[in-house]
């Protein structure tokens, strides 16, 4: 990789680092299409999103856990099922595309349904708490789904959160950080040989990574609206969706 190639690309990862932390999700996806732009391996690519996507959420989780913004009551009743559904669902191989494109136009539904109508976030000390059994249905759902289609549970979670009115726009953030964070070490945890192909460039897009997360989280904590950080989450929604219609 040349010197003008790395620089590009570390702004690619800069970029959709600092979009996503920005709604509490890691950006995998988006730093997958970055590398592919510049002709990397898959080999090297899934490793490498998947340690970047580490690093955003573990900085993500951190600052909005220092600004009061993450429910852990709420994670661990979503987590709990989360994590074995999408095990599951990662064995389950289904027929043709049909459901890629079904799940990308219910996220695209859903980011319509938050651009049109977005919601103010609520005070942190009246966010409602899901019970037990909504949790668990929510979070095995969300997981399974996960699973099935190779993507991050964050991208389903935000707009559950959102439009369930189990969070506002900033407590999502603080929510779907941590829950990604979870989701993303056991799928290193069961992977860790593929760590060994991770690029020599790797400290480079760390490093964009990790000060494009600061900036994001520093816009999902104090400088967006609760207006604005709905329509971002919209925003990433349409990207997410367009992903799965049109690959």
């Amino acid at each position: 990789m040349t010197d003008i190639d790395l620089l590009l690309l570390s702004g690619l990862i800069f970029l959709v680092a600092t979009l996503y932390s920005s709604v509490g999700h890691g950006g995998a996806s988006g730093y997958i299409a970055s590398m592919a732009l510049f002709g990397i391996a898959p080999a090297i690519m899934r490793p490498t999103a998947l340690v970047l996507n580490v690093l955003v959420t573990v900085m993500g989780t951190y600052r909005l856990h220092r600004a009061g913004l993450v429910n852990w009551n709420a994670l661990l009743r979503l987590s709990v099922a989360s994590v074995p559904a999408a095990f599951v669902g990662g064995m389950i191989v289904l027929p043709g595309d049909w459901y890629r494109v079904l799940v990308g136009l219910v996220l695209a539904a859903a980011a319509v349904r938050l651009f049109v109508d977005p919601r103010e976030a609520r005070p942190l000390r009246t966010a409602v708490t899901p019970s037990w059994a909504p949790a668990l249905v929510t979070g095995g759902g969300i997981g399974l789904l996960s699973g099935l289609t190779g993507v991050g549970g964050g991208i389903f979670l935000s707009p559950v959160l959102v439009l369930f009115g189990w969070a506002g726009a900033r407590q999502t953030s603080g929510i779907t950080a941590p829950f990604i964070l979870v989701n993303s070490l056991a799928g290193l945890a069961g992977n860790l040989v593929t760590v060994r192909t991770l690029p020599p460039e790797m400290l480079y897009f760390a490093a964009a990574a990790l000060l494009g997360a600061l900036i994001g989280t520093q816009l999902a904590i104090r400088w967006l609206s609760p207006q604005t950080l709905l329509r971002v989450l919209a925003a990433v929604l349409v990207i997410a969706a367009a992903k799965f219609v049109f690959t």
